[in-house]
């Protein structure tokens, strides 16, 4: 079954690139079911459904009763993503899909209830989103934030652009943090991993 998942990965992913779909890189998509895996997760926040690469990723991860709660305000994009998770064997049970406004529904989720918090939305909400994330992780949960470095942008100090100034200061906010360790990983936009201790 496992190989069986892997390989709708593969298709999944060959039909969203040739379609023109933007989907996070294949080093992306095997750290998501790798850190997964590795803290055995069984609840999981997904900010930014896309078509469901992403959380196909996470959801291959994930062990014991797992549910994925992921979030877009692109409700055919999240038609997609039901579709995607369906064919590749997840009954219905296992996602919860929820089309609307992120920072909306997260106000709405449990307080350290979850063991990964996947931030894949607006760049210009990263602020919110981390701090959202900050309250619904377990001690041991991990933040992971998505195109942290914004097509090399945030890197160049020159650079003033909306989303390079909100993407640095929720990077400087995981910094401050002291119940987060934080690495960067050089994995497509580049990639964040906050353990929330």
């Amino acid at each position: 079954r496992d190989v069986e998942r892997s390989r709708g990965l593969g298709d999944v992913y060959k039909r969203q690139v040739k379609a023109g779909t933007p989907v996070p890189s294949k080093g992306v998509l095997a750290f998501l079911t790798f850190i997964a895996k590795t803290i055995k997760a069984e609840n999981v926040v997904e900010i930014g459904t896309g078509t469901g690469v992403s959380g196909l990723s996470l959801l291959q991860g994930m062990t014991g009763e797992v549910v994925l709660t992921s979030i877009d305000s692109q409700t055919e994009w999240q038609a997609q993503a039901r579709k995607t998770f369906r064919d590749a064997g997840y009954a219905s049970h296992h996602f919860r899909l929820i089309a609307g406004i992120a920072l909306e529904v997260l106000d709405n989720l449990r307080d350290g209830a979850y063991d990964i918090v996947f931030v894949n939305g607006d760049e210009l909400e990263y602020g919110e989103y981390v701090a959202q994330a900050q309250r619904l992780l377990r001690p041991g949960g991990i933040l992971v934030l998505h195109d942290a470095l914004w097509n090399d942008l945030v890197a160049n100090p020159k650079d003033d652009s909306d989303e390079a100034l909100i993407i640095r200061e929720a990077l400087q906010a995981i910094l401050d943090e002291k119940s987060l360790t934080p690495t960067m990983l050089p994995l497509g936009n580049g990639l964040v991993a906050a353990l929330k201790n």
